[in-house]
This record gives structure tokens, sequence and C-alpha cells, in this order.
């Protein structure tokens, strides 16, 4: 059966990431299954837009393999609407998303591509491995939280398994997914501000499977990329900055969705995945194994942080009645928004 084409999503916003956005593109150029097309979406960067579209004016417009398109992001600042851009200009039957920091390896589409043989299929998601700047993991960090750097963490399956969402930087969907459900929702996930929000690829799943309820999504950890993690995220502050941002959008999406599906995976994360590796981390630290008292810790610290994050978001969103905007993605279009409350 033929296999269908491919098209890959980069979204980028600042040119100090200018060698990880060329690094990126070569590895999607480099893949044994080559993508249809890539799209680099420039996220309210006119300087940036203008050195990628030099970088690449090579490329003649056509439709063949490896084209690399350029575009400005048409929503407001922000990755989901950036990614919507994409969908809406990609002309792929799967639309893969790839971080602007990662380089994936040469058979990853070869396998976000196997797994849409089942038409149930709607989502593949896969494996991301990170690059620590200083070369190796820090000692205090635990691997149940490399969520926090963008990778895959301690805990999800392993092989190819049915999830209930896939992770965004390494992720592809069935074009007919937005289709039935319409995009990435604004308002959710990062947008240019200082704080590391997330979740916005957590509610879209949960909305497809709601609008698709025979809706397949996958993990494939088979389909590997390498995340580059600066300095700055080895440290501890980030990781208490990024957990309770993470709390904070899990409140958004358990508002929009309902806590019981919007939590369902977290509460099987935090009362099996996280007690096992404080037990590991107080059994290091007795074999006088380095960091395991600091793994243990961070894994307390992290909860802790998290749940307090959550608290305040719950709370914000009651008050304000906070909303986002759920995006119908046209064919060939602009993305145009419709309102909806969290």
């Amino acid at each position: 059966m033929r296999e269908p084409d491919v098209s890959v999503v980069i979204c980028v916003y600042t040119e100090d990431r200018w060698e990880d956005i060329l690094a990126a593109v070569a590895s999607v150029r480099a893949q044994s299954r080559p993508a249809r097309e890539i799209l680099l979406v420039v996220d309210h960067n006119q300087v940036l837009l203008e050195r990628l579209a030099e970088e690449y004016e090579k490329s003649d417009g056509s439709a063949g393999t490896g084209e690399v398109r350029v575009l400005a992001n048409a929503g407001p600042r922000g990755l989901s609407a950036g990614r919507n851009t994409g969908i809406a200009a990609s002309r792929g039957e799967i639309v893969a998303f790839l971080d602007d920091d990662a380089v994936a390896e040469r058979e990853w589409l070869r396998y976000f591509a196997e797994g849409y043989a089942d038409p149930r299929v709607m989502a593949v998601g896969g494996r991301t491995v990170p690059v620590w700047a200083s070369g190796r993991r820090p000692l205090w960090f635990p691997e149940e939280f490399d969520w926090v750097v963008g990778a895959a963490y301690k805990g999800l399956p392993p092989g190819r398994a049915r999830v209930r969402n896939v992770l965004g930087g390494n992720a592809s969907f069935r074009r007919t997914a937005f289709d039935a459900a319409g995009g990435f929702a604004t308002g959710l996930g990062r947008d240019g501000g200082e704080r590391p929000l997330g979740c916005e690829e957590t509610e879209l799943c949960i909305r497809l499977s709601r609008a698709r309820p025979d809706a397949v999504l996958l993990f494939d950890n088979r389909a590997v990329i390498h995340h580059r993690v600066p300095a700055a995220r080895e440290r501890f502050a980030y990781f208490r900055t990024r957990t309770y941002a993470e709390g904070l959008s899990k409140a958004l999406v358990a508002r929009s969705v309902g806590a019981d599906k919007g939590l369902e995976s977290e509460r099987r994360y935090a009362t099996r995945v996280l007690p096992a590796g404080v037990a590991r981390g107080l059994r290091d630290a007795l074999l006088a194994r380095p960091g395991g008292a600091g793994r243990a810790g961070a894994i307390v610290a992290g909860v802790l942080t998290a749940a307090g994050g959550y608290a305040v978001g719950s709370v914000r969103a009651r008050r304000s009645g906070t909303t986002f905007s759920v995006v119908e993605i046209p064919a060939g279009g602009v993305p145009a928004a419709e309102e909806g409350t969290a």
C-alpha cells in the first residue's frame, strides 16, 4: 500500500538558533524516507524571515521532494498559531512537527509513515533524546522529569503503544485529524513570554479523541530526534519554573476538557512512575551512588511545584473566565480562529 506524503513543519522565532535551524532542516532532508516539503514558520520576526528566505531561495517553488518553504506566522505570536499556519499551508497527507533546536535520526519519517498503515491512526509521536550542553545529564536531574527539557521521560511505554497524547516537538498527525478537531488552541503553550507554558498538544489530542472516538494515537520510540538542552535549562531554577508553568497549563487543559480526561495520564504518572523514582533515588543514596538524594528531592519538589501551579491556575481560570481560541484549518488558507472558553 502506498505510504502517505509527509509535510514537516518547523516553527522558528529567534536568530539565536540559526545554526540549530539549519541543522534541523538538514536532518529532514537526509531522511531515508523523504519528506514532501519542509515548512519553516517564522514567529513575528521579519529579520529572521528574510534571512531564511534568502538562505533557501534556491528552492524553485515547486512541490518537489525536500522543498523548503519559508512562511510568516499568520496568527498571533506563539507556537500554536505557528503550527496552525504550517498546517494550513502544507500539502502532505501527514503533517509532522520538529522542534527548531532538534535533529531527527535518518529513519524518523519512515517510522512515522509506517504507523499510518492502520486507517484509524490519527497521530504518531516519537522519542526525544536530550543533548545536554554540559555533555552529560546533571546528577540531580531525574529521568522521570525529562519532559521539563522537551524530551521523552521515564514512564512512557516501550516500543509502539497507544497513548492519550503525543508530545508536540516530535509528532505527526493525519491531515483529517485537523478536519475533525481543528488546529492547536491559541492561548495555550508558548507565546513568546517569559513563562515556559505547554500542553497545547495534550489539549488537541483529547479534543481529537472526542471528535473521533475511534481514533488511535501512537507513541513509537523508534522515531527518534535529538533535542539540544542549553546550559540554562540544566539548572534547578529552570526546573522549578517549568514545572510550575506545567501546572498552570494543566489547569487550563482540565478546565477545557474536564479534569477526568485532562489529568488521566498524569494520575498514573504521579501514583506509579514518580514514587518508583523517589524509591530509586533513596536507594541510590543509601548505596552512596552520586546524585541519588538529589534526584529523589527533585521529584518531590517537581510534584509540589506543579501542584502549586495547577492550584493557582485553576483559581485564576475560574475568576477570570480565561479563554483560548480553537482554530479551524481551512484548505490552503490562513487559519481562522473560533473563540472558545477554557
